[in-house]
């Protein structure tokens, strides 16, 4: 008889993303005992999102939903072991099992014999497929890739099976076994809130990643969407006003600077009374210091157009050349910035004159009586 149970659970490995090492991430791994087939998914971190957003994704590759999936301890999930065996779980949790008519089953505090073929299955993908590091462009794509070589390693006999069989043959009596998939599919995103300080910054995680949303809400409650990968600020609409990349591990802070240099742009007298001038790199704080106060405005402008072009990083680089050419207005800003990041080819001077077309050089003559008869014959007279 096909087994139903389906186990779950998370490794640890390293990838790269855009040449950007994400040490100690982790990848979700479903798998199914009666087969010996199993899925990964890469992902940031161990949070709700991240397990919800693996869960879906492997659902929708190979077309419907396990009836029961068996599952750690974790407090990502948990909240509370009941004396007898129960387990309370998150609102969030219970409401996924119930959208995908899921019987989750959680495995016994210090009995890892039930998790044996769920923690071989971990070990033995990331031996295959997470070694050596992966390096890849976009984590979306690289997750899909990763179900099709899932697909394509159970072609291979199953190490137990009397009759030889593949374990991709095995599979489809698993897949039979499926629930069909939901007509929607669950949202894995969470909404919340958050309450901004005078910068107009806020802190989730227990305060250890910092965030900015726009000093437009500075003091203010804004409405959070956060997905495995982005916060989304919104406002009372939810209307986007800013999207960060998610932090995890030891990094601390994001910041966008465009909403912050667009909103005082319009504001240039209030620079230094703001908080955002605080905010600013030294460099910049000199820049704008040596500023005449009628250009300030139309500066700030200009940082705020070359941060949408090719983000912070190069506005501020361009102010570093500016300040040490003692370049202080807003032309000469935008100039040094062409100069680093415009795509124009620099072309050297043609040192082979020979190369040059000849031109007959025809010499000008200065004569008055010519001009004086030109302007006689039409009927102009000099005089």
């Amino acid at each position: 008889m096909v087994s139903a149970a389906v186990k779950s659970d998370f490794g640890t490995a390293d990838f790269y993303e855009n040449d950007r090492l994400h040490h100690e991430a982790k990848y979700l791994v479903l798998s199914f005992p009666y087969s010996n087939g199993g899925f990964l998914q890469l992902n940031y971190g161990e949070n709700m999102e991240c397990l919800l957003k693996g869960l879906v994704a492997i659902f929708e590759h190979i077309g419907g939903v396990p009836t029961e999936i068996w599952f750690d301890n974790t407090r990502t999930i948990v909240t509370e072991i009941i004396k007898g065996g129960g387990r309370n779980v998150t609102e969030r949790f219970q409401r996924f099992c119930e959208h995908y008519r899921i019987k989750p089953v959680f495995m016994n505090p210090e009995s890892g014999w039930e998790k044996g073929n769920v923690e071989n299955k971990v070990g033995y993908l990331r031996r295959n497929e997470l070694v050596p590091v992966p390096r890849f462009d976009d984590l979306v794509k690289e997750n899909k890739h990763l179900l099709d070589r899932c697909e394509i390693d159970m072609q291979r006999e199953h190490y137990d099976d009397d009759d030889d069989r593949f374990i991709s043959k095995l599979f489809e009596e698993d897949k039979a076994r499926l629930l069909p998939l939901p007509s929607v599919p669950f949202d894995t995103a969470l909404y919340t809130t958050a309450t901004t300080d005078k910068y107009g910054k806020f802190t989730l995680d227990a305060g250890k990643h910092r965030y900015s949303a726009s000093p437009a809400f500075c003091e203010s409650i804004v409405n959070l969407k956060i997905t495995s990968s982005d916060v989304i600020v919104m406002d009372k609409d939810m209307h986007e006003v800013v999207r960060h990349k998610r932090l995890y591990g030891n990094e601390h802070e994001r910041m966008d600077w465009l909403p912050y240099l667009t909103y005082i742009a319009r504001k240039p007298r209030s620079l230094r009374n703001s908080g955002i001038y605080d905010m600013m790199p030294q460099t910049m704080q000199i820049y704008m210091d040596n500023c005449e106060s009628k250009e300030r405005g139309r500066v700030l402008k200009v940082l705020a157009e070359l941060t949408e072009r090719t983000g912070f990083a190069s506005a501020v680089r361009t102010v570093d050349e500016a300040v040490r050419l003692n370049a202080t207005d807003p032309d000469s800003l935008q100039s040094l910035y062409r100069r680093t990041y415009a795509d124009v080819p620099l072309l050297p001077p043609l040192e082979n004159k020979v190369l040059l077309p000849q031109q007959k050089v025809i010499p000008f003559r200065n004569d008055l009586k010519m001009l004086d008869a030109a302007l006689k014959k039409g009927g102009v007279s000099n005089g």
